[in-house]
């Protein structure tokens, strides 16, 4: 099988389960779900669903524990939409990269702002004396 056929299969069942996890599911345990990639195995017997979850650590394994519980009516939407000899066993997990790069980013922005502080703070008698060092005539040198 190649690869190429894996990899088209995985996006089909990314929007499969996408559409159906928004449209069809109606587990209220389900909420705020954001399907981010799907990795089949090369026998498609097998497909991981990396999910995203926007909430803390407990809504995300409420959705956790509801999305395992519908895998069945999952994988059945699934096995009507891509024929092949075996429809894939649906496993979900966890997607911490979308968090992650959030973090990073709120970092980065706090690490700007500190070394922005510090730039202002370090040049005080610039913005008092209206210039740089250079045009003040205290400091003047010999040629």
């Amino acid at each position: 099988m190649s690869s190429r056929r894996v990899l088209k299969a995985a996006e089909a069942i990314r929007e499969v389960v996408s559409t159906a996890i928004l449209l069809e599911i109606r587990d209220p345990r389900v909420r705020d779900v954001t399907v981010t990639r799907v990795e089949v195995s090369s026998d498609m017997r097998n497909a991981k669903v990396f999910i995203s979850v926007m909430g803390d650590e407990a809504q995300e394994n409420l959705c956790l524990h509801g999305l395992r519980s519908s895998a069945g009516f999952l994988q059945q939407k699934v096995g009507q939409r891509i024929e092949t000899r075996y429809i894939p066993r649906l496993s979900f997990e966890i997607d911490k990269g979308v968090k992650n790069s959030l973090k990073i980013s709120e970092l980065l922005n706090e690490i700007r702002r500190e070394g922005g502080l510090k730039e202002d703070a370090a040049r005080p008698d610039d913005s008092v004396s209206g210039g740089t060092p250079a045009n003040d005539p205290s400091s003047t040198s010999s040629l």
